[in-house]
């Protein structure tokens, strides 16, 4: 009994076909052209991309990433430099934090590479003091903490590739 034989004896049937015609190719007549032009097109998106480029940021909260205060902290902790690492503060992963309150008052929490580091008497003071004399900042305070303690994977990839880690 062949393959066919089995097929038809439960009920199923086939039909061959040696030639079947191909079938109609599909057709794009009934699409009417666009409404503008490619030029009105093009002049649109431009519109579009200036009124993107010249929105400005929505203001963000004075101890927010983004806000002036914030950002002007931030940029001053990255001018300070540990003396015996050619990288600052910032990007050496010191700072664990910079808190902006809404009366302008900086908290920055921080640490040292080790408890037994050189300047662990003068770099909470620098600190300080350059944070202090930011613009709008009204008083500033820092908290020098040892836990967690500081390692090398608190470094960020700026830092590690200037000391030749990446």
């Amino acid at each position: 009994m062949n393959e066919h034989e089995s097929d038809e004896a439960r009920g199923i049937s086939f039909e061959e076909i040696e030639d079947a015609p191909a079938p109609p190719r599909a057709r794009v007549d009934d699409v009417e052209p666009p409404a503008e032009s490619a030029g009105d097109k093009l002049e649109r998106k431009r519109d579009y991309l200036e009124g993107f480029l010249a929105e400005k940021p929505a203001d963000a909260a004075p101890g927010e990433p983004g806000s002036g205060i914030y950002d002007a902290v931030v940029a001053a902790l990255k001018e300070i430099f540990d003396p015996e690492i050619p990288v600052n503060i910032y990007e050496l992963g010191l700072i664990y934090g910079v808190e902006v309150d809404d009366n302008a008052g900086v908290v920055v929490t921080m640490t040292l590479t080790t408890p037994h580091c050189p300047v662990a008497e003068s770099m909470p003071e620098e600190v300080e003091l350059r944070v202090a004399a930011v613009p709008g900042v009204r008083d500033a305070e820092v908290n020098l903490i040892w836990d967690p303690p500081w390692d090398m994977d608190k470094m960020s990839d700026e830092a590690k590739l200037e000391l030749g880690m990446l």
